[in-house]
């Protein structure tokens, strides 16, 4: 089952994204990761209501002068931005070298890359983005893992896209939970509660999908691990929460990727 989580031991230790300086592009960054792997990963909030849901009852004018804004704030280290009509599914597309520009899929949920100067990008509103880095070879992978996702294998598919493509071991890979909804705001129905359980519910109850994840990440042979300690939900004056506004709020974009040399 996608959703075990018996080898997890101890919940993971926390790394917390922190603000960056940009009025134009309000957002969040591993400040970690930058330092010690020289990659950018991050995500944007929502001051000056910040929303990029291109699939959403927004104007898509206003959204589109916020994606200009965000693009232009990264092209210089990154000439090219992956971008996708996500489903909740498993599919995750690796990206070898591109044409400067915007690549727009539909139906794909994850991407994965060796090129520099290609960011990956995935919107979420209480999903929880997946940063995945193979630190020595220059290879990352990013996912949209909500409880369909998660339950469906779409961790497993990006570390197996990983292993295949960019030649690294689980043991290679480095992986971050970032903003996405906490276990105590996250309450579900049994039909979900049932997907990341060995019994079946019959019962409402709670979802901590990071730990989730940690855990299938433990399974995978992945070793390092850590999560946000942001919830999209009860921190809403920085982010946008799908189930704390009923459905009415905006989309972040994760983003990750090596700059162009």
């Amino acid at each position: 089952m996608h959703g075990s989580t018996s080898r997890l031991t101890a919940y993971p230790p926390s790394l917390r994204e922190q603000p960056v300086a940009d009025p134009a592009v309000p957002r969040m960054e591993l400040v970690d990761w930058a330092e010690r792997y020289g990659l950018v990963a991050g995500i944007t909030t929502r001051e000056h209501g910040f929303s990029l849901g291109l699939w959403s009852e927004e104007n898509v004018g206003q959204v589109m002068t916020r994606w200009r804004a965000f693009r232009a704030a990264f092209h210089a280290a990154f000439p090219v931005t992956v971008l996708s009509h996500q489903i909740h599914g498993s599919a995750v597309r690796w990206h070898d070298e591109l044409s400067d520009g915007w690549l727009v899929l539909d139906g794909v949920d994850g991407h994965a890359t060796r090129a520099r100067g290609v960011l990956l990008t995935v919107t979420v509103a209480d999903c929880v983005p997946v940063y995945l880095a193979a630190p020595t070879t220059g290879a990352v992978a990013l996912v949209h893992a909500g409880w369909r996702g998660a339950s469906a294998g779409i961790l497993a598919r990006g570390v197996e896209v990983l292993k295949a493509r960019a030649f690294v071991r689980a043991q290679d890979i480095i992986m971050h939970c970032g903003v996405g909804i906490c276990g105590p705001c996250y309450e579900v129905g049994s039909e979900v509660l049932s997907r990341f359980t060995a019994r079946t519910e019959s019962a409402s109850g709670h979802v901590d999908l990071r730990a989730v994840l940690a855990g299938q990440a433990g399974e995978l042979g992945i070793e390092q691990v850590t999560v946000s300690p942001w919830c999209s939900a009860h921190d809403r004056e920085h982010f946008f929460s799908h189930r704390a506004s009923d459905g009415r709020d905006g989309r972040m974009v994760a983003y990750l990727g090596l700059p162009r040399a």
